[in-house]
């Protein structure tokens, strides 16, 4: 045989073996869950300004009460953001936004200030984006660029109601809305055919009920030149789908077009509990159809199979309810009604409870009663008037428990630089929407304590979505292991440890000899006699195994 050709068999075998091997000792990627979502919610209007051309439109330019009036933020900010990586080094995975449909172009004066739409809740054109957050293009460009981040893009869709009605801004038909009589929130019945507020009209979502297109709308599309392309397409969906032309499919309809043209993740439906149930269940029906053709006609976007994903302002639930919520007439299983989850609105008081006590409890209920199902925690947000640190004096403590806690975390913007949430001269829910500050706030250790929690979050599912089990009381050390198919996930965390030299023990979560890095502080170690022996000037400790 000549010396090539041998040469050439065992470079053949030689590059089989070493492919074998490294093929056997390949790592799983870590698999996104979202039941493990790292989530930064953003009032799009007060997170960034990137585009200062589109800041006034439809003459909206009275005075208005402070914190009420449209600031700047838009799409292209959070793009710049993006690009900036400010969500990377969060450890962010999913951004939720505000809604971004086409709001009233009008103002209402609420008894607070003259108000405008900036919130994004006062829907007047679903089928548009408002230009004060941009355009579809940059939308286009937000979810292309977010998932090329790895992270993904969740919208809040309004079914309820449309926005208040003002000189500006026609009513919608009376076949589409009620005006009267307004919630009294004492029965099932009374939080649903009713209006929330004066001056919101309640869409008659229990209708079945055809209904044309309102007037004042297609005027508006023949005015913008996309009155047939409108049209043309409503056509199809309600051939395709077989649904009535009622007020609610027409909402439907119109909110996932936003997926199926632009591969949007997730949905944050807002006042659930103030439709019937079955609502959200054929919603989620038609998500999941846009989604599944944005995959189809987007095969090269495709992230995975993860499925879309929707979850619920269930105002008043919290993870204790397990899976109802009590209307004190009727019980109200949600999660049975295209809900993947629903944002735990206890969160923010239970985050009072010590750390064993609120992450046993969290995971008891998430592995058993609601198990596949999973709740968002939160420790303030846009309109809860009662965070759990609203004077931001604990904003460590609060980033350990919710980046910590069993379930889904849903960081609302500047939490991670104590942005205030007591404002002079602002009233109410105003407070708690002031803009962005883009600097480290009280101490830039604060953030570095969020990004650090942020990042173990997101490489280790097993954070959120894992099974909790205390190790040690004292000093604090607990496991969290997670696995489904053939990926598996194991940490440990050590809590109000010792400053200096502190010993963690491991149990069996990882064996003796285990090389493993403590992802706060970055040392490493070996696991000998089941404990990890390291010297560090933090009192947190997240181990993971290299």
């Amino acid at each position: 045989m000549k010396k090539t050709s041998l040469f050439i068999l065992l470079f053949l075998a030689y590059s089989n073996i070493t492919f074998a091997q490294s093929k056997k000792t390949t790592t799983p990627k870590t698999p996104f869950v979202w039941e493990a979502a790292n989530v930064y919610f953003i009032v799009t209007d007060r997170f960034n300004n990137g585009d200062t051309t589109n800041d006034q439109n439809f003459h909206r330019n009275r005075p208005t009460g402070k914190l009420r009036g449209f600031d700047g933020g838009d799409l292209r900010g959070v793009i710049q953001k993006l690009d900036e990586g400010y969500f990377d080094k969060l450890g962010i995975n999913v951004i939720w936004m505000t809604p971004l449909v086409e709001q009233i172009h009008d103002g209402v004066d609420e008894g607070t200030g003259f108000t405008y739409a900036f919130h994004g809740y006062w829907t007047r054109d679903w089928s548009s984006l408002d230009p004060n957050f941009g355009t579809k293009e940059d939308l286009a460009e937000l979810v292309k660029k977010a998932h090329a981040h790895g992270i993904r893009i969740m919208l809040d869709a309004v079914i309820n109601h449309t926005g208040p009605v003002t000189s500006e801004d026609s009513v919608y038909p009376s076949d589409w809305v009620r005006t009267s009589p307004k919630c009294t929130y004492k029965s099932y019945d009374t939080y649903i055919n009713c209006t929330l507020v004066d001056n919101l009209p309640d869409v008659k979502t229990e209708s079945n009920e055809n209904v044309a297109v309102p007037n004042f709308l297609t005027d508006k599309w023949k005015k913008e030149g996309r009155y047939d392309k409108e049209m043309a397409s409503l056509e199809v969906f309600f051939k395709k789908t077989g649904y009535p032309r009622a007020p609610k499919y027409y909402i439907m309809k119109w909110l996932s077009d936003y997926i199926r043209d632009y591969g949007i993740d997730g949905y944050r439906i807002d006042t659930a509990k103030h439709t019937t149930e079955d609502v959200w269940a054929d919603f989620k029906k038609v998500c999941d159809r846009a989604f599944a053709e944005y995959k189809k006609n987007h095969p090269k976007d495709v992230l995975d199979k993860n499925g879309f994903f929707t979850v619920g302002e269930v105002y008043g639930y919290n993870i204790g309810n397990k899976k109802y919520y009590d209307f004190g007439d009727k019980k109200v299983n949600y999660f049975d009604n295209g809900f993947t989850g629903l944002i735990n609105f206890d969160f923010r008081n239970e985050a009072k409870m010590n750390y064993e006590e609120l992450f046993s409890k969290y995971s008891n209920i998430l592995q058993n009663d609601l198990k596949g199902h999973t709740v968002m925690n939160y420790i303030s947000s846009h309109d809860d008037s009662y965070p759990f640190d609203k004077t931001r004096e604990k904003t460590f403590e609060s980033g350990t428990k919710l980046l910590l806690a069993p379930g889904i975390s849903q960081t609302y913007y500047g939490d991670e630089v104590s942005r205030p949430l007591e404002i002079e001269g602002a009233v109410g829910d105003a407070n708690l929407r002031s803009d962005m500050i883009w600097s480290t706030g009280k101490s830039p250790l604060i953030l570095k304590h969020w990004q650090k929690l942020g990042l173990f979050r997101k490489n280790h599912p097993a954070v959120g979505a894992g099974t909790h089990k205390q190790i040690a009381s004292t000093p604090y050390v607990f496991s969290r292991i997670y696995s489904k198919g053939k990926y598996s996930d194991k940490v440990v965390i050590g809590l109000d440890l010792p400053l200096g030299k502190k010993v963690i023990p491991t149990e069996a979560v990882f064996a003796n000899g285990t090389l493993v890095r403590d992802a706060y502080s970055g040392k490493t170690a070996t696991v000998t006699k089941g404990s990890v022996n390291l010297e560090t000037d933090f009192d947190i400790v997240l181990l993971e195994k290299i």
